[in-house]
């Protein structure tokens, strides 16, 4: 049986970085297919109290209680810190996989802004559009007006939206300079509406679980469905701001992003390097090798 590579290793993250699918083996295919079916059996639940629940009113609860699931089948043990706000609330987390939409929208039942690849895999771009996730694609400019008028209509529904400051994902012990373009959301805020920066930790598998622009979806999402038993993840609602007090969107992402970089240094133990390979969708150029401190 094919081994799966070390965690956090510097052999995995380059594998991801060059786009070469790890085999998962035997046994990690018959994990695939057997965690699939439990979500798909949910689905057959979760769908028609779904579509039940919108007769009455909006803001099901249900996809949230799907993504939730799907966290846990999937292997996550997720551990909460602090107090996640319930409404009128922007989270700005770090990003590090698609797999932080199951992990964070379990807990909030946000709505996101995430890439549109996400929106190709079966059953988490279903749900995530049951959540009025919003797609936007590499090649695209981000179109701000249609996006403030879909986040809108989100907010009336699930009371809070997720964005992903950094516009793409890294390794979990990197963080990118904040795209302020996805901010102007808040330029200027909603009324009564808080930011609320948040952490996502995977431990000693970040670098393991990280999507990378140049791996597929579908690649990542069979290594982490093919893992065998549990792991942990501690998620950080950071303390929230107001972000009038914090007037445009480049000093609301200076707060948050302090906030985060601040919690991520103090979770692992040292200070974070810069990430190490370019990322064409957000124009990111990675230090040259012999710039970078070995860890």
């Amino acid at each position: 049986m094919t081994r799966m590579p070390a965690f956090d290793s510097n052999e995995a993250i380059a594998s991801h970085a060059a786009g070469t699918p790890l085999p998962v083996g035997l046994a990690g295919e018959l994990r695939i297919l057997g965690r699939s079916a439990l979500l798909a059996l949910a689905m057959l639940v979760i769908v028609p109290l779904h579509y039940l629940f919108r007769l009455i009113k909006y803001g099901s609860p249900f996809p949230m209680y799907f993504l939730r699931y799907a966290a846990w089948v999937i292997g996550a043990r997720v551990r909460i810190h602090g107090v996640p706000l319930k409404r009128d609330v922007f989270f700005m987390p770090n990003h590090i996989s698609w797999f932080d939409i199951p992990v964070l929208g379990g807990i909030t039942g946000s709505a996101f802004v995430s890439r549109a690849e996400i929106g190709e895999m079966f059953m988490l771009g279903w749900m995530a559009r049951l959540n009025r996730t919003v797609f936007t694609k590499r090649e695209a400019k981000f179109n701000i007006a249609q996006t403030i008028n879909t986040l809108r209509e989100a907010l009336a529904d699930t009371w809070s939206v997720v964005i992903f400051p950094e516009g793409t994902v890294t390794d979990g012990h990197s963080l990118l300079p904040f795209k302020t373009s996805i901010i102007s959301v808040l330029e200027p805020p909603p009324p009564g509406m808080l930011v609320q920066p948040v952490v996502i930790d995977y431990g000693k598998l970040a670098e393991w679980i990280g999507w990378l622009d140049q791996e597929s979806g579908i690649n990542n999402a069979r290594r982490i469905f093919a893992r065998s038993g549990t792991f942990p993840v501690d998620v950080y609602f950071l303390d929230p701001f107001d972000p009038h007090d914090y007037p445009g969107r480049k000093k609301i992402a200076a707060r948050a992003r302090e906030a985060i970089e601040a919690r991520l240094v103090k979770s692992l133990g040292k200070p974070l390097r810069p990430f190490r390979f370019d990322l064409a969708m957000v124009g990111y150029v990675a230090p040259k090798p012999e710039s970078l401190d070995s860890d």
